[in-house]
């Protein structure tokens, strides 16, 4: 399959990209929540595009930088390295950015459009969507950053994503007709095919679906994910 980098310009045609919505490069997927070498080795294997470290102590599936950056040197680099950060500082991200190697970095918190621009390079930002968030209400939550990749998440106001929550497939469809939109939250081997179906994202996004516990990734559950979301890809 084509691979995208993950770079600006939500719904724009790049070479090797896919429009929002698009099928013809196949839905990518990442695994976030990475914390040791054996499952990254894993999410590799059985196909994963990207993977995610996540550099936010409060965070369960939480690493650091140097653990980041050895299991970041070990897998092919066709594969995106997504660092994820909450209210960081903009100097923290580059440091870690650079010496991790990170092809991308995914914004979980309440990071303005002008940080997005600052940072340059490849920028995913996270939407949380409350409960009951009508189409318009996710429209508005959008807009600022269209010129973004998106990543669609449950949550609200200080829960940060990786509630293992789904999003309304509904609402979410909406936006990825006019976005490159990553849909995350609750997704896991017995439903990622209809997600897909039904949302018709860029990329999915799986942490707590395929884990045994909080970072520790569950083979079987990479395996099934993975045959789930074959004809997709």
């Amino acid at each position: 399959m084509k691979r995208s980098d993950g770079g600006p310009k939500a719904g724009a045609r790049e070479p090797g990209t896919a429009e929002a919505g698009a099928r013809d490069a196949g839905v990518l997927w990442k695994v976030c929540g990475i914390t040791d070498e054996a499952g990254a080795d894993t999410a590799v294997r059985v196909g994963a595009d990207a993977l995610g470290f996540i550099f936010y102590a409060e965070s369960p599936r939480s690493t650091t930088p140097e653990a980041a950056a050895r299991i970041a040197a070990r897998i092919p680099r066709s594969v995106l390295r997504v660092g994820v950060f909450v209210n960081a500082s903009l100097g923290e991200m580059q440091a870690i950015r650079d010496d991790v190697g990170l092809d991308v970095i995914q914004l979980s918190g309440d990071e303005t459009p002008e940080l997005c621009c600052e940072l340059g390079g490849r920028v995913w930002k996270a939407l949380r969507l409350p409960p009951a968030c009508s189409p318009a209400e996710a429209e508005t939550l959008a807009a600022p950053y269209a010129e973004w990749t998106l990543l669609l998440d449950a949550g609200g106001a200080g829960r940060y994503g990786g509630t293992g929550e789904a999003v309304d497939w509904n609402t979410a469809a909406g936006l990825a007709a006019r976005y490159r939109l990553v849909l995350a939250g609750g997704l896991r081997p017995d439903n990622v095919a209809e997600a897909t179906s039904r949302v018709r994202p860029w990329a999915v996004d799986v942490a707590s679906g395929v884990e045994a516990e909080p970072g520790l990734k569950d083979t079987q559950k990479l395996q099934a994910f993975a045959a789930a979301l074959r004809p997709f890809r």
